[in-house]
């Protein structure tokens, strides 16, 4: 039985998806690679912080009392679309300007915000455990997908008008995706603030290890992104750069130094990173409801956090271009698999929790995550070898730390996999 509702999600988030990667074409030469590198890493460290700010601070006093009324996370999602949209507006005639880094600043709040407000609305609108799990395969396929097919719009229209009309197709998106908001159902995540048995079960060891360790894979993600953008745009410093990669490198220092009769694209050169980082999340998106069907959520996380390891030191053995796309690669399927574990742990073993709430608190978590992860190599200039490493022992320390902590008990004698899920208008009121 089709699912309406949830369609109507998939269709908002294919459009965000859409704007989202017009505007990453449209700041793609502005924001990052037409400044020098020391000047890049203190405006993009002021970046990372003020973006950390609002989901350690504003995130845990709007959300509860968004949930407190009828449709406020519609409300919440077709705000930040028509944000998204203001801000794409301003975009246009800013591109130029020092304006344009807090605009793009708020672009990013919002476009982290859009996830912390999806991820709390995905269970309102599917039932159960199935299908709350392969609803967030399918939304992850359809985000990926569609970003593929926004940017190549954009990059006709970058070429053919600059970045302004890249900003302004992201904006008539942005629109599009805000009024498809109307038709998402109207729902609030929470009848009441929660309970003791909600907080005791979100405290519960089997999901506190696995939010720890779903969090240090975000935090790669973090990490990655960053290390690539800066140890890419003009060679990192025992990185071998033979064939491709060092004619990229150095025409990227040219490139920095005003020589504009160089050939090399490093706006091109790192989406190639960009895409393979995508294309992990796809992957995992696909692998992971299907690995769940065989084994439990635990093994999949700690078959993550192990195979991680590995491809990190192969990474780090190899120590060239091809291996910067092999780790993306492999940090967004091992990423992937390991969120939508823990969605399924949570659901699993917090059947009285409020899964809306639930998820939104631990989205904020994961994605304060993400900036500090990429807060390391702005802040401190790390060769991509070294950051290679970094993240293998990242992972193997996350994953013995996985399996040390001791397994959870249930103590009230269900089994590994509970049944469906309640529905959020039959669950108990609370409060």
């Amino acid at each position: 039985m089709i699912n309406t509702p949830f369609l109507r999600l998939v269709r908002v988030h294919a459009l965000g998806a859409v704007g989202d990667a017009m505007i990453a074409i449209a700041l793609a030469g502005s924001l990052f690679f037409s400044i020098d590198p020391s000047a890049a890493r203190v405006r993009v460290t002021l970046y990372l912080l003020l973006t950390m700010a609002p989901f350690a601070v504003v995130g845990p006093l709007i959300g509860p009392a968004l949930d407190r009324f009828r449709g406020g996370r519609r409300t919440m999602i077709f705000a930040i679309n028509a944000g998204r949209a203001l801000v794409a507006f301003l975009m246009i005639s800013n591109m130029d300007s020092l304006l344009l880094f807090p605009i793009a600043f708020a672009m990013l709040v919002l476009q982290k915000s859009y996830g912390v407000a999806k991820a709390s609305m995905v269970p309102l609108i599917l039932r159960n455990e199935q299908q709350f799990v392969g609803g967030n395969a399918r939304l992850a396929l359809v985000g990926g997908v569609c970003g593929f097919i926004g940017a190549g719009p954009a990059l006709l229209a970058n070429w053919l008008g600059g970045a302004p009309w890249a900003a302004g197709m992201a904006m008539v998106v942005y629109i599009l995706c805000a009024l498809s908001c109307l038709s998402l159902p109207l729902s609030r995540v929470a009848p009441g603030k929660a309970d003791d048995q909600e907080a005791t079960e979100l405290r519960g060891g089997g999901i506190r290890k696995a939010a720890s360790a779903t969090g240090t894979l975000r935090g790669i993600v973090g990490f990655t992104t960053f290390l690539a953008a800066f140890a890419l745009r003009g060679g990192a410093d025992d990185v071998n750069l033979s064939g491709v990669g060092k004619a990229f490198g150095a025409g990227v220092r040219h490139a920095l130094h005003g020589d504009v009769a160089s050939d090399a694209n490093p706006a091109w050169k790192l989406g190639l990173v960009a895409a393979a980082l995508v294309c992990g999340f796809l992957i995992g998106s696909l692998l992971a409801p299907k690995l769940r069907d065989r084994i439990r959520e635990e093994v999949i996380i700690a078959s993550a956090l192990l195979a991680l390891f590995l491809i990190g030191l192969v990474a780090a053995l190899g120590g060239g271009y091809g291996s910067t796309l092999l780790l993306a690669l492999g940090v967004g399927i091992t990423a992937s698999a390991g969120k939508l574990s823990f969605d399924s742990i949570v659901q699993r073993d917090a059947e009285g929790a409020d899964h809306g709430r639930s998820f939104a608190i631990f989205e904020t978590r994961f994605q304060i995550f993400w900036v500090l992860g990429a807060l390391i190599p702005v802040i401190i200039p790390i060769s991509a070898r070294v950051g290679f490493i970094l993240i293998a022992v990242a992972a193997a320390v996350a994953a013995v730390f996985f399996w040390l902590q001791p397994a959870p008990r249930d103590l009230s004698g269900r089994a590994g996999r509970s049944g469906p899920a309640t529905s959020p208008e039959h669950q108990p009121q609370r409060g």
